[in-house]
């Protein structure tokens, strides 16, 4: 390979690193905020699934820090496949952990019968992260692509992953508010549960997609 070519190579990763950076930024700014909405509200509110979106959102952010690290070992292939593997497995564990804390929560709210109150900024937090996660994850998805990145990889799926805890936050929440369904937060909570423990267990054993078109879209 000529020394243009590779050079026209690094450039585009440069690029690329430069524009995986500002949306990772993005990202811990957004669920900072995301975090502090959802675990006041939900915890004014007694909500069970509203807290779990506020720790999934902790997550994100710690996921966020963890592939600023990883872009900047970019440029250095053999520190850049070590850091990879370790933060797939940050994100692996987190999620797992993320997991096991809704478990935990919503079957004990299943238990007592305890009744959240209708939370109104909850609601609104939702909708909000139904209309900006999509973007942001497919944003991340174009550049693991072009990095070849299972860790950035990883952290897209995660991105998508709110979306749909999102989805499902906001169908507890409204079903709680309109019609006092008080077993329809618990049970959003639960729902979010195998979706997280997939995501983590792919991320510990590396199942990510890694620059793979048919498979990362």
């Amino acid at each position: 390979m000529s020394e243009g070519v590779i050079q026209i190579e690094n450039a585009s990763r440069r690029r690329l690193v430069a524009r995986g950076r500002r949306l990772e930024l993005f990202t811990i700014a957004y669920n900072s905020l995301e975090a502090l909405i959802a675990i006041v509200a939900g915890l004014f509110a007694g909500s069970v699934a509203l807290i779990g979106f506020g720790f999934d959102s902790v997550i994100e952010v710690t996921s966020g820090i963890a592939l600023l690290w990883r872009l900047r070992a970019e440029m250095d292939e053999e520190r850049r496949e070590r850091v990879e593997a370790i933060t797939l497995r940050i994100v692996g564990v987190l999620f797992l952990a993320l997991a096991a804390y809704v478990s935990y929560d919503s079957i004990t709210s299943f238990l007592y019968r305890q009744s959240p109150d209708e939370s109104m900024p909850g609601i609104l937090l939702a909708a909000a992260s139904l209309v900006v996660m999509p973007l942001l994850a497919r944003a991340k998805r174009k550049v693991a692509r072009g990095l070849m990145s299972g860790a950035m990889s990883a952290d897209a799926k995660q991105t998508e992953l709110c979306t749909y805890l999102s989805a499902i936050l906001l169908g507890g929440l409204l079903l709680n508010a309109l019609f006092g369904w008080w077993w329809a937060d618990p049970l959003a909570a639960l729902v979010m549960v195998p979706i997280i423990a997939k995501e983590g267990v792919e991320a510990l054993r590396g199942e990510t997609c890694c620059g793979d078109a048919e498979t990362c879209h």
